[in-house]
């Protein structure tokens, strides 16, 4: 989570404070890791650069699929019974 500030090299200039709700450890972590960031870029928009070659502003755009009619789940499939 700390990944911007180490690379900009400022750990010890901020001190942050945050609640996250929702999601997973990782999804939470990786969103605090980019709210994070785009604060760095909002005080100075030079970090943007540094920031953004390292991925830290790129938003994870997988999303969860959805589930189809007929279906327990979205792949999974009633098991099937020849008799």
């Amino acid at each position: 989570m700390k990944q911007p500030l180490q690379v900009l090299g400022v750990e010890e200039k901020y001190d942050i404070k945050a609640n996250l709700d929702g999601g997973g450890f990782t999804g939470q972590s990786q969103a605090l890791r980019m709210g994070i960031a785009r604060a760095l870029v909002k005080l100075n928009a030079e970090d943007k650069k540094a920031l953004k070659k390292e991925g830290f502003l790129t938003r994870d755009s997988r999303a969860v699929e959805r589930k189809k009619p007929g279906q327990p789940k979205a792949r999974r499939r009633f098991q099937f019974s020849k008799r």
